[in-house]
């Protein structure tokens, strides 16, 4: 028996737009979150599984590498390029799309795919998350999801740098 790849759910935003539309005739919400997501932990997989569990849908926005050498997270970042990450992303179960931005901030796709809900990290209080402003014009939701402590990438490539 052979295994047949699924289509693939790594997407531009046109194409991630229709999709919404698409969910969005089923009556499905949709979930929007963003990040580098440079080395996938345990505290990242936690995080998209609770942003998941806000709707039927969730759609990652995912920074380009020029995004995150914008982002000043060091000049080795990110480790994993976009493609190799993005990858990493559709292939869990929670997320149902990944589109990769380029600009600083994800504020024009989720003006594109207006979701329903928008959640970030516990590191980002409500009224600073971008585009929040977007989703509760059209009446939905954004949440600030409590963080796994201890775990983050930059604390990761610390104690690998440092031989912890």
């Amino acid at each position: 028996m052979t295994h047949q790849a699924p289509p693939s759910r790594i997407m531009d935003m046109v194409s991630a737009t229709r999709l919404v539309q698409t969910w969005r005739l089923k009556s499905d919400r949709v979930v929007f979150t963003n990040g580098v997501f440079d080395i996938l932990h345990r505290g990242h997989v936690s995080y998209l599984q609770e942003a998941a569990a806000l709707g039927h849908r969730l759609v990652v926005g995912l920074n380009s590498d020029a995004s995150v050498k914008r982002l000043g997270k060091g000049e080795d970042r990110p480790l994993n390029n976009e493609s190799d990450r993005a990858a990493v992303l559709e292939a869990l179960r929670c997320v149902d799309a990944v589109v990769i931005f380029n600009e600083d901030t994800p504020l024009e796709l989720i003006t594109a795919l207006q979701p329903d809900i928008l959640a970030k990290g516990g590191d980002w209080p409500v009224h600073k998350i971008v585009g929040a402003e977007v989703v509760q014009a059209r009446g939905g939701a954004v949440f600030s999801l409590p963080l796994v402590e201890g775990l983050s990438t930059t604390a990761l490539v610390e104690r690998i740098r440092n031989g912890g």
